[in-house]
């Protein structure tokens, strides 16, 4: 996959088939608009593109109410690697400013769309709104089509036990713990990507030698505190295992998460690594002695070790 920061870097792609979109969580909605991308880019010969933005475009326009409080269910990192493994060409990261909130959906689609990316097919989702102050959707872009020669799609809702699909469900069954909700609505893992750092010797001294993640951006969303089943991947290489989550403050960087391996506890020690979220098993506990956390630890192992995943 390619990946611009730029506009006029992306103009060597060939039949352009282009989406665009925020796609935070990658689930199962955005995979079935990749999925459309794939084929027609394969009838045409040509490559397919997303055009996403960094930060969320609800963080420039309203920072003091509901981009404040919006939580990502993936960093731009996460979101990367999601993206590459689903299959995608190229994807151009657009720096979302004022300044470009500004530009209308007809000067997106003709200054953007046609001449730089040059773009032959565009597929939106149901109910997708771009350009100025929303002001541009599918019927917009069918009459441009016709103008202009580009052909356009709109994917129809995607529904989950009748229920429709979308990144702010699947916020919300995370910020209750609902794991095994939101992993199906995602298709996949919720995951939490970043650096290890050594943690606490307590552990460690009581048989649970534990490592901490380094959360990379402040608004990436993190469950609420308690334990949980994971797997820890590093190099394609899974590794079971508990993650413990304590909030400290707004940022999400704040927050304390750590994990211990099962089987090699210090496998991953000094690398990046990737955890793959299960299932919630309790929320936080107070507990007084050493030895209540160690009998504690030790009855949570025993309940995700009878979880098969």
């Amino acid at each position: 996959m390619k990946i611009f920061h730029d506009f006029d870097q992306a103009g060597s792609i060939k039949n352009a088939v282009v989406t665009t979109g925020s796609f935070d969580g990658v689930h199962i909605g955005h995979k079935v608009i990749l999925q459309r991308l794939q084929n027609l880019a394969s009838e045409t010969g040509g490559e397919t593109v997303l055009i996403t933005f960094d930060p969320h475009p609800r963080k420039v326009l309203y920072p003091d109410t509901s981009g404040k409080e919006l939580y990502l269910i993936n960093s731009q990192r996460e979101k990367t690697e999601l993206l590459r493994k689903v299959g995608l060409d190229n994807l151009i990261i657009v720096k979302f400013t004022l300044e470009f909130s500004k530009v209308t959906s007809v000067d997106f689609v003709k200054n953007i769309l046609l001449n730089k990316i040059h773009a032959k097919k565009i597929v939106i989702g149901f109910n997708h709104h771009f350009g100025h102050n929303r002001e541009g959707d599918y019927e917009k872009l069918h009459h441009l089509g016709l103008e202009y020669g580009f052909d356009v799609e709109e994917i129809p809702e995607q529904d989950i036990q009748h229920e429709t699909v979308s990144s702010t469900k699947i916020r919300k069954a995370l910020l209750e713990g609902n794991i095994q909700k939101a992993n199906a609505y995602l298709d996949h893992h919720y995951i939490i990507m970043g650096l290890i750092k050594n943690s606490k010797p307590m552990l460690k001294e009581i048989g649970f030698p534990s490592f901490t993640v380094k959360i990379e951006e402040e608004s990436k969303l993190i469950p609420p505190d308690g334990v949980y089943a994971i797997t820890a991947f590093y190099e394609e290489k899974p590794y079971r295992g508990m993650c413990f989550i304590k909030k400290r403050g707004e940022s999400s960087v704040d927050a304390l998460v750590e994990y211990y391996l099962f089987d090699n506890p210090d496998a991953l020690a000094g690398n990046s690594v990737t955890l793959f979220f299960h299932k919630r098993i309790r929320d936080e506990k107070p507990l007084e002695t050493t030895e209540q956390l160690k009998q504690q630890l030790l009855t949570d192992k025993e309940q995700i070790d009878e979880l098969i995943f």
